[in-house]
Order: structure tokens, then sequence, then C-alpha cells
């Protein structure tokens, strides 16, 4: 929940400024209720009209409840609309009110305008006040047999609100059955539809406790209930038709003649206008054909025309749905759509959305036979002035070069984006180099010789300068620049945000160290100690981890870090084959379009992990730009080889720079080295450990690398400890203000106790525990796994004012804490009492 922001609404000149305005239209609503003078219809409209746009912008105009529903009384069909509009906005919150409605619905229920009855009808199954279900069922039982197909059709979809208001009235008042007989028997196939629909949902919820409603739903899917419908499909409207090829889906036929006569009889449904029809027509030719593969293949082949006319007619949104069912149906059968391919060409009118897919589509339908054509097409998009676009079309490209079409050219096309000298294309093309080399390392040479006239220094991106960076450490005996671009860049160190980069860096320089250890000896010991010294968990820990390795057996450390490696045949498919099939047999729905099984998106523990706007106030589902997120980011899964586990690391911890307690030395510039002539083998004593205590002056690798341990300064005298005000007071408002202008003092992720998050099943756990802490709670939400919290704390003696964003992964037992302080000089004291309070939430 975001802060409460204090706003006023101003008045605006359509809406009442006080009570007085609502007290007149009062007095003027019961003037007009008896009226039988000419124009009295017509001056209820207006103040109808007047009360219903009060009540629409939020005003309580409930005071007039008895008024409009006098002035109701007349035959004008408007007025009705509005009055049934307004009492059934208020009936569920005043059922007293409520009540005074019953006897003008119930009359109205009876009137000789089917219209009026129709409307009375669902205004009264629309009150869903518990108390007032026995005054729905006679109006229901008598709508159910109305001679007009329009109440008809209005009370068997109050039955199923009937169903859901008062579940025992529904069965005891037998509706369910005088559905059935309706679905069976009534001349209107909108009736029959909605019975259709309604008894699917009652006899669904209660299959598990009736074993009559079990046998029932079971009895929809018999075979002349299933005849009856498809007879009779082509009455049932656009809606209707959906409802009853969904049904005819689950359906199980005796044998293949049965299937063939369904699809014969749903023949002419796949030419249909509607989108929704064709796709559901579809649905039902796949589920039916999916033991019969020959004629499986026949169905993909028939069903190529229709899909393909829907996605050049329509509009956009149309267009994107029709091409997620197309993708998917391409995923399963690529060869069946490659002649099919100029269909997915990009049109310079279409939305990123669709073009996107269709680039995904592309890649997918490519083959030996259309490689060519498809490739040209891309590199015409990469020259493209919509950036993001151009970038897919790079993507796409290499996606091809990896499936081993035509890698010859496409390799020679790649390098030749890299001579664009565009910022964007040089970016996307390096990471896919880097993948190219990982499957084809015959190409390193071509390849190679184009990366390096590249400068690092015009690579900015992360991805692209850390694809750069691994190249330079893979290929370091062939780029004779590339000790020296690596120690220019560790030079930057400090203005590297990306975690990633910094570890892709103290990898890459390390195998550079191994092949060309004189040229390299200095970078690398440069980049160990400002890993060591990097408050980025993941970085500081493979840096300590190739000390270790360095101080123990440098052959040993070539074999960890640079071993013969053999060329990668497969990447990895983002989606398991299980995860695909699920998504197929939930054709036609929103999986398809989320390319994700129903229960990842609705149910709660699958949904994934919450992101958060960095704009206070302002809970959001979605990506957080990854600027946002300074060097504390988390490295993303190609980074999976960070070695050291929690049991490895040292148990007797010491104070450090980064709030680890890792004994790792520190760097000293102006510690001796060795020569850098000499190996590193000849230097490095294999027998010697890292001790956790004992000062180090003389070792070897720290010679070798520029790293020394100096002298211990006397310890600084601590500062006095703080406090802080138990009565602390703070408006949301000036929360809000404060947190805009301050800067971030500090930012770092904290592990927390296992037993508090367990505790914390919800927020309230420990709002209540930071409080007795004297830190406080202005906002908090989220759902589990993923919690943020906005807290304040004041000092004791001064009116210094501490803010704080933590954001909680229950699952990971991990906080991001973000804290801005007026008084930034105490940030660090205050951010090590929040982490104090915060580990001791949930002990004993």
């Amino acid at each position: 929940m975001a802060p409460p922001a204090q706003s006023q609404r101003s008045p605006s000149p359509s809406q009442p400024s006080g009570k007085g305005e609502v007290s007149d239209l009062k007095m003027q609503l019961r003037q007009l209720a008896g009226s039988r003078a000419p124009g009295t219809d017509d001056s209820k409209r207006e103040l109808f009209k007047k009360a219903i746009s009060y009540m629409t912008i939020g005003i309580d105009v409930s005071s007039l409840f008895s008024e409009m529903v006098m002035c109701s009384a007349t035959s004008d069909i408007v007025l009705k609309k509005m009055c049934y509009l307004y009492v059934g906005n208020y009936a569920k919150c005043n059922p007293d009110l409520a009540l005074l409605t019953i006897n003008f619905l119930q009359k109205d229920c009876k009137d000789e305008d089917p219209m009026i009855r129709g409307l009375a009808l669902r205004s009264l199954c629309s009150l869903r006040v518990a108390n007032l279900v026995e005054y729905l069922v006679g109006p229901l039982g008598s709508g159910l047999k109305d001679g007009n197909s329009y109440v008809r059709k209005v009370a068997t979809v109050g039955v199923l609100k009937l169903y859901h208001i008062s579940t025992p009235t529904c069965v005891d008042a037998d509706f369910p059955a005088m559905l059935k007989h309706l679905m069976l028997n009534d001349p209107d196939t909108q009736v029959v539809a909605n019975c259709l629909s309604a008894l699917q949902e009652i006899w669904s919820l209660e299959a598990s406790t009736s074993e009559e409603a079990s046998r029932e739903r079971e009895a929809l899917l018999s075979k002349p209930i299933i005849y009856y419908f498809l007879n009779r499909i082509k009455e049932f409207s656009e809606w209707a038709q959906c409802i009853v090829l969904e049904l005819v889906g689950k359906y199980v036929p005796s044998d293949g003649n049965e299937i063939f006569d369904i699809m014969n009889l749903l023949e002419d449904r796949l030419q249909h206008a509607n989108g929704a029809v064709v796709l559901a027509t579809i649905k039902v030719f796949l589920q039916l054909t999916l033991s019969m593969t020959d004629v499986h293949q026949q169905v993909y082949e028939r069903i190529k025309a229709p899909l393909l006319t829907l996605v050049s007619s329509g509009s956009s949104e149309q267009s994107y749905a029709v091409l997620s069912h197309l993708h998917l149906l391409v995923m399963r059968a690529p060869i069946l759509f490659s002649s099919d391919y100029k269909h997915f060409y990009c049109q310079y009118n279409e939305p990123f959305y669709v073009k996107k897919l269709k680039l995904e589509m592309l890649t997918a339908v490519a083959n030996e036979n259309n490689t060519y054509e498809i490739v040209t097409e891309l590199c015409e998009y990469a020259a493209n002035v919509d950036i993001p676009i151009a970038r897919e079309s790079i993507r796409a490209v290499g996606k091809i070069a990896l499936q081993q079409y035509d890698v010859n050219a496409i390799v020679d096309r790649l390098l030749q984006f890299l001579e664009m000298e565009k910022d964007y294309v040089t970016a996307e093309t390096l990471v896919l180099v880097k993948d190219l080399l990982r499957k084809y390392p015959q190409w390193s040479h071509d390849c190679i010789a184009v990366v390096g006239n590249i400068s690092s220094k015009n690579v900015q991106e992360p991805k692209a300068k850390a694809a750069l960076i691994w190249m330079l450490g893979e290929y370091a005996q062939d780029m004779q620049d590339a000790p020296y671009i690596l120690e220019s860049l560790i030079d930057n160190w400090d203005d590297e945000h990306s975690a990633e980069v910094r570890l892709h860096l103290l990898t890459a320089v390390m195998k550079c160290f191994l092949r060309r250890p004189p040229e390299t000896q200095k970078a690398l010991g440069a980049a160990l100690a400002a890993g060591l010294a990097d408050f980025h968990q993941d970085v500081h820990d493979r840096a300590l981890f190739y000390y270790r390795l360095l101080q123990n057996n440098v052959s040993v450390a070539e074999r960890v870090v640079n071993p013969p490696k053999q060329a990668v045949s497969v990447f990895a498919d983002t989606q398991s084959s299980e995860i695909k099939d699920r998504i197929f047999d939930e054709f036609n729905s929103l999986s398809v379009v989320y390319e994700k099984p129903s229960y990842m998106f609705t149910d709660k523990e699958h949904r994934g992990p919450f992101a958060f706007s960095e704009e206070l106030g302002n809970l959001s589902i979605g990506v957080e730009s990854a600027n946002n997120v300074a060097s504390a980011q988390r490295v993303e899964a190609n980074d999976k080889d960070l070695l050291l586990s929690t049991s490895e690391k040292e148990e007797s911890r010491g104070p450090s720079s980064n709030g680890s307690a890792y004994s790792a030395p520190s760097y000293d510039s102006s510690s001796a080295s060795l020569p850098a002539s000499h190996a590193p083998s000849e230097l490095i004593p294999s027998d010697h450990s890292l001790q956790a205590h004992a000062p180090q002056t003389s070792l070897a690798i720290d010679d070798l690398l520029g790293l020394g341990l100096p002298a211990a300064p006397n310890p600084a005298p601590s500062p006095p400890p703080l406090m802080l005000n138990a009565k602390a007071v703070l408006e949301p408002n000036t929360f809000q203000q404060k947190w805009r202008q301050l800067p971030i003092s500090v930012s770092q992720e904290y592990s927390m106790n296992p037993q508090g998050v367990a505790v914390m099943t919800t927020p309230q756990a420990l709002l209540r525990h930071m409080q007795g802490h004297f830190i406080h709670c202005i906002a908090s939400g989220g759902q589990a796994p993923n919690f943020k919290f906005f807290f304040f704390a004041q000092k004791a003696e001064e009116s210094s004012t501490y803010l704080v964003e933590c954001i909680i992964n229950s699952s990971s037992c991990k906080a991001q804490i973000k804290i801005k302080a007026d008084d930034q000089s105490t940030s660090q004291a205050f951010s090590d009492l929040f982490q104090s309070a915060l580990s001791k939430f949930g002990m004993p």
C-alpha cells in the first residue's frame, strides 16, 4: 500500500458543493413523484440523470432512495433503467434500503411490457443481499416460464446469481432441473446458451459434494447432447458458438468415423468472420486428432489458411492474439509453415508487439531452403530507424545461425553489423558473436579480427560489454592488446555499475594472466584488490575464490578457470516440453498469449516476484529498470559459476568494507611486486594456505600481484550509539517530499534470519517488531513471497529523519534496503541499527 496522499477533491461546476443541492434534488423529485402533468417524465429524466451523475463521481445520494423509487412508478423504460441502476448501486451496502425496492421490483416483474419484466428481474437478482433471497424464488420461477425469450434469458442468468448468493435456496427450488429442461427444449438459442453456461458452472461447483451433480456434468458430454448442440450450432450467436465448441472439445468420440463426422459438420466454422469462433473450432480439430498423427498433420495444413487470413484482417490486437496461437503451432510443427514465411514479414504500420512476434516466427520457420531470404529481410530491419525492432532483428539472425542454417553467410553479415558504427547494433551483435563463438570456435579468427578493432569505450551496455570482455579473456592469445584493454577497464572499476560486467572482468583478466602472465600481472592484482573490496557479494566471493586458487596452486587454478572447452551443441530452451504441452492443452485462452500455463498467472504462489516502481506510493507489477538498481543488482543466470558456497566461507569473520567478514588482503599500491618476467608457477607455493587472522607480510602471491597487508592501524574510537525517538511522527506528504528530494545514502542487500522470514506470513508481524525498535512503518504492500515496506525514524535529540525502503523476498531470505537521511554522516550507523533490528525478527 502506498503512503496515503492528503488530497482534497475540489467541487466541479457539475457537482454539488454541499448537502444543499442534494436536498434540493430530493425536494424536486418528491414534487414530481405523484404528478401526472404533461412533460413530467422529461423532468424526471433530467433529475434522474443528475442523481446518476452525482453517484458516478462518488457523491453519496443514498438519501434520495425513497424519492427515486416513488418516481419510478411509470411506464417510461428510460426512467426504469436509470432507477434500476441507482438501486443496484446502493442495495448491497444498504440492505435496509434495498428492502424498500422489493415491492416495486416484484410489481415490475409482472408488467405487461416484456422489456420491463426482464429489466426488473435482472435488477432484483442483482441486489445480491442474502436476506432477500426469499423474494427472488417466485419471480425467477415465473421468468423461466415466461413467454418472452428476453425474460427467459435474464432468468437463466438470474438463477446463477441466486446460486452464488444462496446455494441451498437455488438447489431446493429445483432451478438446475428447470434450466436443463429449457436447455434441451427452448426454441431460442440464446436461452439455450445461457442455460448451458449456467449449468456448467453450477454442476462443476456442486460435483465435489453431490453425486447427482457429478452425473449431470458427465451427461453434458454424452453423444446425444453433443450432437444436439452441433446440429443447432449455426443458429447460435458467436458467443454461444464458442461456449458450444468449448464443450465439444471435451467430448471423446467413440471411433475415427465419429471424429470425421464432427469435423465435417464444423468445417464451415473455419470460414467464420469472427476470430473467436475460428480459434474455438481449431481447438476442437486439434484435440480430436491428437491420437491420429497423419490426420493431425492434415489439420495443421487445413487451419493455416484461416489463421493467416485472420492475421491480415482486423485490428492489431486481434492479429496479435491470432499470431500468438499461430506461433504456438509453428513451434510444434515448423516444417509445415516453412513455405509460408513471407506471411510473417513485418509491415511498416504494425505495432512493435506484432513485429516482435513475427520475428520470432521467422526464426522458428527458418530452414535450409528459406534461410537466405529470411536473413536478407532481417538485415533490412537491422538498419531500421525503429531501434527496438533493429535489436530484435539482429537477435533473430543470431538465433538462425545457432540453428546451423547457412552459418558462413550469417557470420559475414553479423561482422558487417559491427562496421555500421551504431551503438545499439554493435551491442546486440557482440552478444551474438559471443554465442556463435561458443558454438562455432572455428570462426574465432575471423570474428576476433573484427572485434579487436572495437574500442571498449564505445560499448556501454552491460551485456555487450560483458560479451566483449569474455572474448578478450577467452582469446587473449590471439588479441594483441587484450591485457591492455582489460587493464584500462580495471582502472575504471569504480565507474562500472553492472555486477555482471565486473564478474566477467575478473574471469577474463584471470584467463589472460594464465596465458600472458608478464603483461597481465599488474592488472590481475588490481582486479583482485578491487573485487575483494567490492560491496556486491558475488563479485567479492569470486575475487576471493580466485585469490585462494592462485595462492594454493596455479596449475589447479588454470584447470578450474580455463579448462579445455567443447563447443556448445545445444543452448538451453527457455521452456520445458512439459510447459509447452500444457500451453497447447489450453489452446484458445490467455495461456497462449502469455506463453505460460494458466496456473502460473492465476495461482498466487506461481505469479512470480513483484517488482516495485521507484516512485513512492506507486506499487506496480512489472520489471524494474536496471538503471534504478545500482551495483547491488542481481547477476543474471549466465553467471552461475560462483563457486564459493556458504559452508566454504570462513566461520571466523572480521570487519570489511562491504559488510562481509572474509579475511582477505587489502590493496596497497605502494607494496612491492616481483618482476613481471617471473612465471606465476615459479613464485606461488602450492602448499601455502590463507590464514584467517594471522598477519602475513611475505606471501609470494601478494608480492606477485601487488597486494600487501599493511600494519593494522590503531582502532578508531567508536562513535556514540545512535538513539532514536520513540514517539517519532511524520506526515505522509512530508515523507513523499523528502523521499523525492534526498539522495540514496545507503543501498545494500541483507540476508535475513530464516526464522524471521518463517513467521512473516503477513506484513503486520514485522511492523510491530520494528516499532518496538522505534522504527515506524508509513506504508506497506505486496504479497508472499515479496513484501515492500517504507519505514521512517528520527534521532532522539534532534529532528534529523531517516527514510527506508525495504523489499523483502521471503523465498530467498533477502532484504534490499535503501536509506535516505537528512544527516547522511549517520546513515551507516542507522543502517547498522536497522539491520540489527531486522536480524532479531522472529527470534525467541
